[in-house]
């Protein structure tokens, strides 16, 4: 029981360092934005207007 509890430490330490790798390249490859550029937003052509 004590091995299991060891192997399932690892299992989550990996799963968790995996994890914080893909989110580090996420971040890393994402657009950079820039200054004056518009933003795209985008919704419903049938949408009420709020203005």
């Amino acid at each position: 029981m004590k091995r299991a509890g060891i192997w399932l430490i690892y299992i989550v330490g990996a799963l968790s360092i995996g994890y914080l790798a893909l989110f580090a390249y996420q971040m890393w490859r994402k657009p950079d934005l820039v200054p004056g550029e518009p933003i795209k937003i985008f919704r419903k052509q049938d949408a009420p207007s709020y203005s």
